[in-house]
């Protein structure tokens, strides 16, 4: 029996070509995943081992789809091999049911990891260079120096903001970011003076 596994890392992402793909190669189940390729615990790959048997052969998409890790898919194959299942990855045309589907999963696999290191170095080295040059990374602060002087000047100003709520409010922060940037202390030694 052919059962067939698609799995993406977003909720926002799509799974209908890889859906599509499964069905065309003739998997009568499907399970799916909308989560990280670096989850060990996922519950449609979990449900799919608890259904297939041996002597069926487990059919994906991409290999990638499997595992981000070349430790993770040699996991994840060696479970499959215990139990006598074999695997087809449809975009790569490798069946493992043959010596050279198995010698080029060994190959995809590999050149998979690599390919993720190699994004990751990437990734690095850009956030590097932007902190070298002095980019700030992250998210914008909520409580410029601007609106900070704004918020000092409400805070002393005990006439018009004779509570904290209404300083807030007038702010247009949130109750936590406010109190990150002015802390009760602060707040107490600014309306006592």
């Amino acid at each position: 029996m052919l059962i067939g596994y698609a799995r993406v890392s977003t909720r926002e992402q799509n799974l209908d070509i890889q859906l599509k793909a499964l069905k065309e190669a003739g998997c009568e189940k499907i399970y799916t995943d909308k989560i990280s390729g670096k989850k060990e615990d996922r519950i449609g790959l979990n449900k799919l081992f608890e259904y297939i048997r041996p002597g069926d052969t487990l059919v994906i998409y991409k290999l990638s789809r499997l595992s981000r890790s070349l430790i993770g898919i040699i996991s994840i194959i060696g479970k499959l091999k215990e139990r006598n299942i074999d695997i087809k990855i449809l975009t790569q045309n490798v069946d493992t049911r043959t010596p050279e589907g198995k010698l080029f999963f060994h190959m995809i696999a590999a050149f998979n990891e690599f390919q993720r290191e190699l994004i990751v170095d990437n990734i690095n080295a850009g956030l590097q260079v932007a902190k070298d040059k002095g980019i700030k990374l992250g998210r914008p602060t909520a409580c410029t120096e601007e609106k900070r002087n704004m918020i000092l000047a409400m805070l002393k100003d005990v006439d018009n903001y004779p509570f904290i709520s209404d300083v807030i409010k007038a702010s247009g922060l949130t109750r936590p970011t406010f109190y990150r940037h002015f802390s009760i202390d602060l707040i107490k030694n600014i309306r006592e003076n």
